[in-house]
């Protein structure tokens, strides 16, 4: 038993750490609090059961498409504004480091009670671990002219400010909190991060699979528009208050059916507000001085765009469409033909898809993130998780990585996505990197400097070793765990040479640099691999020729004179090239459009460049 700010709370011994679920940290948000900024919870008398997970968001469910890959339970009620503890020792005086997690959906579905999320093993090695929901769509995320902006990112406010409060009755240290969070959980990190209001209430942040942005307020407001149209209501917050619940999602669903982080569109989005968010987080965050003590760990899967893509047969589309996709992606990026005839130049097997999904998650997502770690170096740690699903097609898809992170892949729901048999080595290396960020600040690799070392969790493809890949060994796979297995090396298990460099190691050795130690399940330590020359450098060198080469195209047209190549000339035809792109889609099916957006996890940028 605990006590909160509101009451005392009782939880559950769950082989060996303490769990307490559902506790509420605002009001339920409906009724007359519906659109409006969370209020505290009412205080309860004697002691509140915390033994199961609280009441979900509402929100619509995904489709066959997307059901087979990803789960989502959901539980009723309206006290939807709750979270979970796991903590290794309850009561105060632990101080024990803090992770509080902001779950993925594209700001539309997810929950905190997805069983990939266990925290569980955080607890196990010493960290105090807290979920929490937070209200989605368009009761969280709907931009109206009668109510405050951001009302879901309100709610992660709300829910970081009780942590501080209360996390110390807990075991933990509220001056030692990492928020941390996947996709549309890690662009609601990087506006927290950014908030002038959460200073002071975290430490440390990581953001997977989704970068520091804001919508533009338009692009919200166009879906806003569309559901009053459906609803033949006016789009206030007032009007859309009195609708069904159900009815509110279904329509909802119905207008983001083909919205996707390939193709924009409109989508919920966190956007400026003046208040909570008063400038583009990321510009805040490079230009701003925000958070400006914190350490950052920042990570992406090496083929994001899959799972956006793989599900539905939309990878097989895309390829048909070859000319007409490309145009759609220039569109989408705001970029001309330079930039996807590099991307083919640098991946000359790859199909348009492929050249598609990779030029839309780069710009989308590893060049914002890019950008942050340059504007910290010495402060930031940057990986890329690269293990392919043993799933068909989807290869090291988004979300992929979250089994690994937790040490839940051994469940029936990591399996959906991840395949049976992942490595259990590879979610050691993995989820101990973010307990060692968490604890101290420092993953156990190089952080972030001139020379971009990111740190390859799976594959470590070597320039000038023939192509052989190497994989993380599980433990009694004939390797340490962590280590790095490369054929044709002399039989030393893990040893990697990169051209020129001296002497084997576990993992790649930037130059003149010692190399950092990882743990391992034999509690053998050995080095962890990472590149000297962070993947996807090449395409971001793309995008910095692009721009440079628009900057007197940029200049030319504020002064309305037309420029041969330029993004003049070529607006027309790109957003015809992404109208064609969108009713070919609509024409092959919207089964498989609708996933999309399902799984894109709000990563939705228009792009201003």
């Amino acid at each position: 038993m605990v006590g909160t700010p509101y009451g005392a709370v009782r939880g559950r011994y769950e082989r060996g750490v303490a769990v307490f679920r559902g506790i509420p940290y605002a009001a339920p948000p409906f009724g007359p609090r519906r659109f409006r900024p969370p209020e505290p919870p009412e205080p309860w008398d004697g002691v509140r059961d915390a033994g199961a997970f609280g009441p979900t968001a509402p929100k619509p469910p995904y489709s066959e498409a997307f059901a087979q890959y990803l789960s989502d339970p959901v539980v009723p009620g309206d006290d939807c504004l709750n979270l979970n503890v796991w903590t290794p020792s309850p009561g105060p005086g632990a101080g024990l480091p803090v992770i509080v997690w902001l779950h993925g959906g594209a700001l539309t579905r997810g929950s905190s009670g997805v069983p990939v999320y266990d925290g569980q093993h955080f607890a196990r090695d010493g960290v105090v671990f807290v979920s929490i929901n937070h209200r989605l769509g368009v009761e969280g995320y709907g931009l109206f002219p009668d109510a405050p902006a951001n009302p879901g990112l309100r709610d992660q406010l709300a829910a970081l400010e009780w942590v501080h409060r209360s996390v110390r009755a807990f075991g933990g240290d509220p001056d030692r909190v990492t928020l941390a969070g996947q996709s549309a959980g890690a662009i609601g990190v990087g506006a927290l991060i950014a908030s002038p209001q959460a200073q002071g209430l975290f430490r440390r942040a990581v953001l997977q699979s989704g970068p520091p942005e804001a919508f533009e307020r338009d692009k919200v407001r166009r879906m806003v528009r569309r559901m009053a149209t459906r609803l033949k209501i006016p789009a206030t917050a007032e009007a859309f208050a009195a609708v069904d619940r159900d009815l509110l999602l279904r329509t909802q669903a119905d207008v983001g059916r083909l919205s996707s982080p390939v193709l924009g569109g409109p989508a919920f989005g966190i956007v400026v507000d003046g208040d909570v968010v008063p400038r583009d987080p990321l510009e805040a965050l490079i230009e701003g001085g925000a958070a400006d003590g914190a350490d950052l760990l920042l990570g992406w899967t090496r083929d994001e765009y899959r799972l956006w893509l793989v599900p539905g047969g939309l990878l097989e589309r895309v390829d048909r469409l070859g000319p007409v996709a490309l145009a759609g992606a220039m569109a989408r990026c705001h970029c001309g033909h330079e930039v996807p005839r590099g991307y083919r130049v640098l991946h000359p097997e790859s199909g348009t898809a492929d050249i598609v999904g990779q030029m839309v998650t780069d710009h989308l997502l590893r060049l914002p993130l890019h950008r942050l770690a340059d504007a910290r170096p010495g402060r930031a740690y940057v990986y890329e998780f690269a293990w392919p699903s043993l799933r068909p097609g989807l290869g090291a898809c988004h979300a992929l990585e979250l089994g690994f992170v937790f040490g839940t892949g051994d469940t029936p729901v990591s399996a959906k996505l991840a395949g049976e048999g992942a490595p259990h080595g590879l979610a050691a290396a993995m989820h101990g990197a973010w307990v060692r960020f968490a604890r101290t600040g420092d993953p156990g690799w190089q952080p972030w400097d001139a020379t971009h070392p990111v740190r390859i969790f799976g594959d470590v493809d070597v320039p000038g070793e023939g192509g052989e890949s190497g994989v993380i060994d599980a433990p009694g796979e004939g390797g340490e765990t962590g280590a790095t297995d490369a054929p044709g090396e002399g039989g030393e298990t893990g040893a990697i040479d990169a051209p020129g460099r001296s002497g084997k190691t576990s993992g790649l050795d930037a130059p003149g640099r010692s190399g950092r130690t990882g743990d391992t399940d034999s509690g053998r330590a050995v080095r962890e691999p990472y590149t000297a020359y962070g993947p996807r450098d090449a395409e971001m060198a793309l995008w910095a020729t692009a721009a440079a080469a628009e900057r007197p195209a940029r200049a030319v047209v504020l002064r309305s004179e037309p420029v041969p190549g330029g993004r003049a000339t070529r607006g027309t035809e790109l957003r015809s090239a992404v109208r064609r792109l969108r009713r070919a889609r609509g024409a092959e099916g919207a089964e498989g459009a609708e996933g999309t957006e399902e799984a894109g996890g709000g990563a939705g940028r228009t792009g201003r460049r």
